[in-house]
């Protein structure tokens, strides 16, 4: 019998979280390594053998290691090793999936995750300070520039892909999950689609959805409570 698949991973870490979902849901067979980033655990000289760019998530299957979660995604699916559903084998079916986790590096990505980034990250760990509120203004302006296209140009069906959940989902949806830490929650009246679509894709992926995101969950509610 063949070993598990080491996987490393941070719920801090938005596609970490979406993987660590997808396996779970499809019941792919892994060891769970995490890798504390408020520890920096991922800059030891031994995790960086494991993955060169020292970020999460990673794989280790026997020899072979492998960084980057939609990679890994392709890489299990070709094994056999991921849910058919989340991750299509037919032709058209993984495009269309594909098609968005490409679209979103330089849309929902990129523009939740530098709020997190400026608005949570760099403030909490003394990196930087928090950033004055027209430059807040600035950057929920870009989320909502890019909500807005997902609620127009994706949302036509239950999920972004059709009727059906797909990996597609769990990682649009982990990533402005994340911006819930910079204390900004997605407007039912200003992009009811996407509020719709995100209770749909919790509802399908539980319980791990809201294991996954535990830590989100309540380190934002702890930010309310500091403020009451």
């Amino acid at each position: 019998m063949s070993k598990s698949i080491k996987y490393y991973y941070d719920f801090l870490s938005q596609p970490s979280r979406a993987l660590w979902i997808g396996m779970k849901l499809g019941k792919t067979p892994f060891e769970g390594c995490p890798v504390a980033l408020r520890k920096r655990e991922q800059l030891t000289d031994e995790y960086k053998k494991i993955n060169r760019f020292q970020k999460v998530p990673a794989i280790v299957d026997g020899k072979f290691q492998l960084a980057e979660s939609v990679a890994i995604v392709r890489y299990l699916s070709d094994k056999g090793q991921f849910s058919e559903q989340l991750y299509p084998k037919s032709l058209e079916g993984r495009a269309r999936v594909d098609e968005f986790l490409e679209w979103q590096h330089l849309s929902i990505r990129l523009a939740c995750g530098l709020f997190f980034r400026n608005a949570w990250l760099y403030p909490v760990n003394g990196i930087a300070p928090m950033p004055k509120t027209e430059q807040i203004q600035k950057m929920t302006k870009e989320v909502e520039a890019n909500l807005g296209l997902l609620e127009r140009l994706w949302l036509e069906k239950d999920f972004l892909i059709g009727d059906q959940l797909t990996v597609a989902d769990l990682f649009g949806a982990s990533e402005i999950n994340q911006i819930k830490l910079c204390q900004y929650n997605v407007s039912a009246k200003q992009f009811p689609k996407v509020v719709k679509w995100l209770e749909r894709v919790r509802e399908s992926s539980n319980p791990y959805f809201d294991e996954a995101h535990n830590f989100v969950y309540q380190k934002s509610k702890q930010a309310v409570s500091a403020k009451v």
